[in-house]
């Protein structure tokens, strides 16, 4: 790997900072922050391990980082594509449409790295759980903005945490390895029932 940022001391790493970041990203996400060692992620950058507690701290500042560059990246929520819908209904299954793309993504790690990220776990590591809940809290909030053009306010928050939830079960079924036409059906049952709400019939 190719030296990047400097260390602490102001000599440059022997590593590839943001592969690095990559790395480590892809073992948590595939095997969670307690399923990963620093003996997984020493030998996944090919560093040991004081280079790895200097530029990063510990193990936890590095999952940190991983999920930092998760949420920027690959799971960034795309609320663009909602922009074309016309209803509810339509910006409902295009949110959920691209939920299971994302997590069913041939060429990545299956499930949302944040979804379904240290919902359980030691009691020593609670500080990062309650960062994965504060960012699950804000996909809820972002999902309630996007859906303002569709919803009435006082709508908004039970149809974001309905939604968000629906989103994280989606994504532990994709883990689980259940197929993406089988995703869809939950998608299809979801849009059904905004639509009959909408119509003022029941779900």
């Amino acid at each position: 790997m190719k030296p990047d940022a400097k260390s602490r001391g102001g000599r440059p790493w022997s590593f590839d900072r943001d592969e690095a970041i990559d790395a480590a990203m892809r073992l948590f996400w595939r095997h969670g922050y307690e399923g990963v060692s620093v003996g997984d992620l020493t030998k996944a950058i090919g560093i040991a391990p004081p280079s790895l507690y200097a530029a990063f701290g510990s193990k936890a500042g590095l999952y940190r980082e991983a999920l930092a560059r998760y949420e920027e990246s690959i799971g960034c929520l795309n609320m663009s594509r909602l922009g074309s819908a016309t209803t509810l209904a339509e910006a409902v299954r295009l949110l959920l449409d691209g939920a299971v793309r994302a997590v069913t993504h041939p060429d990545r790690e299956r499930g949302c790295m944040i979804s379904s990220g240290m919902v359980e776990c030691h009691p020593e590591h609670a500080g990062l759980a309650s960062d994965l809940a504060m960012r699950r809290d804000a996909i809820r909030r972002k999902i309630a903005e996007a859906l303002q053009p569709f919803a009435n306010a006082d709508e908004l928050p039970r149809l974001a945490r309905h939604l968000a939830a629906v989103m994280q079960g989606i994504s532990i079924q994709a883990r689980d390895g259940v197929s993406p036409a089988e995703l869809q059906e939950i998608v299809e049952d979801v849009v059904a029932g905004v639509a009959a709400r909408q119509h003022g019939g029941r779900p």
